[in-house]
């Protein structure tokens, strides 16, 4: 026996219609999609269709039963009947943030009316939704809802007891602050060489931002004791890499910063997956086919207030600006 769920699916609906068109009895449609034959006459009883000008059309069609089934739905989904809980949400879409964040965030600030991820996520795929490309403010951007080049190695560059298999166990749980993962954003062929260093912290996901002009190395690794520099030690520990050319004057970084540098296996991208998933985020603005040797710094650090503004689920929708805070003044007030 199939899965009955406890709405009537649009394909459903079409075959209700295609039955009903071949006169087949409620009954056996019922058994045919697994329903209770009384589901089957209330949806025929209230979906069905009349036209005083064209009676030879009255009847069952499943587009005109999936409107009005949407119609009553309407009704009572809550982005329409309260307006200032839509305008919460468009809020958050204004300033980047995932329908799961938007929701969190509603929670973790206790706001008296509020909504579920997932009821987000129905309106943008609803008629209503559509009709407004609401879903245009998805992170993907994906008109319909799914339903439920490799770098080459290098190690000869890289010490062996910096392999991430030596790194403590403290930075690879997550228990200790002040550990980074980092990562060159790229963008196409046709621009040169210029590119943009992404640099998030492991516990906090605070995230920094930086324009490079090419891939040397020296210059990249410059960048990073230039941006990190006047933290405190506590919050600038080590800075995790993969075993990409840009990474091999690490030493300068080291002398720079104090900091440890750990690297991934190779070709194993994975393993620093915290700024992968950065990245992930960062294309939303630095899309591969824009023209990085245009980004001003200011635009720069717009993106990174706008990344670090935005409530995260793994932080219990805290913000990485907040914990990020929270993280230094822990720090000072032990030293």
């Amino acid at each position: 026996m199939g899965r009955c769920y406890p709405h009537l699916s649009l394909d459903e609906r079409r075959k209700i219609a295609n039955w009903r068109y071949a006169k087949t009895p409620v009954s056996e449609i019922a058994d045919r999609l697994c329903r209770n034959p009384s589901t089957i006459y209330r949806e025929i009883k209230r979906n069905s269709v009349s036209f005083d000008e064209q009676p030879e059309l009255n009847g069952y069609h499943a587009l005109c039963a999936q409107d009005k089934y949407e119609d009553r739905r309407a009704i009572h989904r809550k982005l329409i009947i309260y307006p200032k809980l839509m305008a919460a949400v468009r809020s958050g879409f204004d300033a980047g943030w995932s329908p799961e964040q938007i929701a969190g965030r509603m929670r973790l600030e206790r706001h008296p009316m509020r909504v579920s991820h997932e009821t987000i996520y129905r309106y943008a795929y609803s008629k209503d939704g559509r009709a407004e490309k609401f879903y245009q403010h998805l992170p993907r951007h994906r008109r319909n809802r799914r339903p439920r080049g490799m770098r080459r190695h290098h190690g000869s560059q890289f010490l062996e007891e910096l392999a991430i298999k030596h790194r403590p166990d403290a930075i690879e749980e997550r228990n200790e602050f002040g550990h980074w993962e980092c990562d060159l954003v790229m963008f196409r062929k046709e621009f040169g060489k210029a590119n943009v260093t992404s640099l998030v912290e492991r516990v906090t996901r605070y995230t920094v931002v930086l324009k490079n002009p090419d891939r040397q190395s020296r210059p990249v690794m410059e960048g990073l004791v230039d941006s990190l520099s006047s933290l405190p030690s506590h919050a600038r520990q080590s800075i995790t890499f993969d075993r990409g050319t840009e990474f091999s004057a690490w030493q300068h970084m080291k002398d720079g910063l104090s900091a440890d540098p750990w690297f991934c296996d190779p070709q194993a991208p994975w393993q620093k997956g915290t700024v992968e998933n950065t990245n992930n985020r960062l294309r939303r603005y630095l899309p591969r086919k824009s023209d990085p040797t245009a980004f001003t710094n200011r635009y720069l650090r717009s993106i990174c207030d706008r990344l670090n503004a935005t409530p995260r689920k793994c932080l219990g929708y805290q913000t990485p600006a907040e914990v990020f805070r929270t993280k230094l003044m822990e720090g000072a007030s032990s030293s």
